[in-house]
């Protein structure tokens, strides 16, 4: 551990962390809305298939570099490749994540704005406007953005284990049951079957390529791989710490909530009769009909369940938010000197700027497109298709290829003392070195055709 580097407290605050980067606004807000777009049940059966068996080994990749260097995203490429032209990823994994926060923080606003309308007069049954109304808005969504970003700047500026790890450690619990009361009661509903037997009848028919390569992506954005965040985090680990655990209590914790968050919210988006590929906006039309329906028969549980589920929302962005902010105030604090709470204000501004500009493009720069896209669409369509895709085929290159296979049997058995880990070796290395590859390639060239 490199001299005065905060670390984490221990292995089960180091998992804490990893899945509260990749829980958040990916399983709530994404994923119900991919599955939507992508055929239900087949697109999940794809995605739980990339979960394990290609996700799994790129964020082991990851974690082998970062806690293998103890460094930063471009310090780990310098470490272990020092002169060469993989810095290139080091300087990719710092740039993605700051264009996926400037959006991202925009669905985190919208959150806040839910919060503060579950506090305030609460949802009733003409709700179905309320979402597009919101975003067209000039100022409000905005203002929302700013205080999203303010909050976790002020979480990323109190450290690594005052901030970071004490945040996830409150926050998660609380998600976790939260979305389940939601669960239980979207199952309830008159008409609940129906996305019930959405999300378990496949139509095989429906897995395409693009269905495919929609899955990958969305496992990739889930997990948050590809752009660093996984390989910061790691380097805040302890050399005794089991990589392997910590990477696959990872997976299968992003996993059981985006698949409990689909439950939650389908059968509510079929008992409402709204349309299941309604985009980006489906959470924002769908709890708010689940709560006026509840209001209904109990309004002081209501609104008690409303605010407490908008709050956790927001805290399970920030979640995310904050370990995306972290690559870059790593990559500030470590090679180029700055303290950190200089560099994450840095980071603010950056990220504020052009989050501004893909909030306003629902409404004022609603005409401004890039390649047929407003910016908002560009930028998640810019990241987590390609550069996420990218940033993953390049890890698993440099793990795979470039670093002596002796220094990632080392970081993934400690040194031969973990036996499970050491017979588990074999199929990993494969899995990174040779099918991960060959898979993120077909994916990537996947999305550039279509």
């Amino acid at each position: 551990m490199a001299k005065g580097r905060e670390h984490f407290g221990s292995g089960a605050a180091a998992v804490m962390a990893m899945a509260g980067s990749a829980i958040g606004l990916g399983n709530i807000w994404r994923f119900p809305y991919m599955v939507g777009q992508n055929g239900g049940a087949a697109f999940i059966i794809v995605y739980l298939l990339a979960a394990f068996f290609l996700s799994l080994p790129i964020l082991l990749s990851e974690s082998i570099v970062g806690r293998a260097t103890h460094a930063n995203t471009f310090g780990a490429m310098e470490k272990l490749a020092p002169g060469t032209r993989w810095k290139w990823l080091g300087f990719l994994t710092v740039i993605s994540p700051l264009i996926i926060l400037s959006y991202y923080s925009v669905v985190g606003g919208w959150s806040i704005e839910y919060l503060i309308k579950a506090a305030g007069s609460g949802f009733n049954e003409e709700v179905s406007s309320l979402f597009g109304e919101f975003i067209v808005k000039p100022w409000a969504p905005l203002i929302c953005h700013t205080l999203f970003l303010l909050l976790t700047v002020a979480v990323v500026s109190a450290g690594v284990k005052s901030g970071i790890e004490r945040f996830n450690r409150v926050s998660l619990p609380l998600l976790f049951i939260l979305i389940v009361v939601i669960m239980v009661y979207s199952l309830t509903l008159p008409g609940a079957y129906a996305g019930v037997s959405y999300l378990l009848k496949p139509d095989f028919s429906k897995i395409t390529p693009s269905v495919v390569a929609a899955a990958m992506g969305q496992s990739f954005f889930s997990l948050s791989l590809g752009v660093g965040t996984i390989l910061t985090y790691s380097s805040y680990m302890k050399h005794s710490e089991n990589l392997f655990s910590s990477g696959l209590g990872t997976a299968a914790f992003d996993l059981l909530f985006a698949l409990i968050a689909g439950f939650a919210i389908m059968p509510a988006v079929f008992a409402a009769g709204i349309e299941p590929g309604a985009g980006p906006g489906l959470i924002f039309e769908t709890l708010p009909y689940i709560f006026a329906n509840m209001g209904a028969a109990a309004p002081w549980l209501s609104r008690t369940v409303s605010i407490l589920f908008f709050l956790t929302i927001v805290i399970a962005a920030l979640t995310s938010s904050i370990s995306m902010c972290e690559v870059g105030v790593a990559y500030l604090v470590e090679e180029r000197g700055q303290s950190r709470r200089k560099a994450s204000l840095l980071v603010f501004a950056g990220t504020w700027l052009l989050g501004a500009l893909c909030s306003l493009s629902f409404g004022p720069l609603s005409g401004v497109h890039l390649f047929g896209r407003t910016i908002f669409d560009f930028c998640d369509h810019l990241t987590s298709d390609y550069l996420m895709t990218f940033g993953s085929l390049l890890f698993v290159l440099f793990v795979g290829w470039k670093m002596p296979r002796m220094t990632v049997w080392n970081e993934f058995t400690n040194g031969g003392s973990l036996p499970g880990n050491r017979r588990l070796f074999g199929p990993v290395w494969f899995l990174i070195r040779y099918v991960a590859p060959l898979v993120i390639l077909t994916i990537f060239v996947t999305n550039l055709v279509s």
